[in-house]
C-alpha cells in the first residue's frame, strides 16, 4: 500500500549543521557549569551525597564531552545517550517538583533536548 502523503522536500537546514549547533550550545553549557559551580551547586537536591558542586563539575564536563564527540564524531551514540541520561535524571530529580507546581518551562526544555541527543545517538550508529 502507497503511503497517502509522501513528501519529496529536501531539507533546507543540513542535520549535520543542527548537530554542531546542538553540540556547540552544550560545550557553552558545560562551560557555564564550570564557572558558576559554586552558585549552581545550590541547586543540587539535598538528598545527593556530598558537596553539590561536584554534580555540577561531573555534568559540566558530559556537556563538554558529548558537543566535542558530536562535532568530532567520536563515541557520539554513547556520549549523546550520556547526555540524554543525565538531562532526564534533571527532569526527575530537579524539575519535577516545579512542574508539579505548574511551572513546566525546564522540564519541557530539558525533555525535548534530552529526545534530540538520542535523534542524534541514533543517527550516529548507522
Amino acid at each position: 500500500m502507497k503511503p497517502l502523503f509522501r513528501s519529496r522536500m529536501k531539507p533546507i537546514i543540513p542535520s549535520r549543521f543542527a548537530e554542531i549547533i546542538f553540540a556547540l550550545v552544550f560545550i557553552v553549557f558545560g562551560i557555564i557549569h564550570f564557572k558558576n559551580a559554586g552558585m549552581m551547586g545550590h541547586g543540587v537536591p539535598s538528598y545527593f551525597p556530598g558537596d553539590g558542586k561536584i554534580y555540577i563539575y561531573l555534568t559540566g564536563a558530559l556537556m563538554i564531552m558529548a558537543g566535542i564527540g558530536i562535532i568530532a564524531a567520536f563515541h557520539r551514540t554513547l556520549l549523546c545517550y550520556l547526555l540524554a541520561a543525565v538531562l532526564i535524571i534533571f527532569i526527575l530529580t530537579i524539575h519535577l517538583k516545579p512542574a508539579m507546581d505548574g511551572d513546566l518551562t525546564n522540564l519541557l526544555k530539558d525533555t525535548g533536548l534530552a529526545m534530540a541527543a538520542i535523534i542524534i545517538g541514533n543517527r550516529s550508529s548507522k
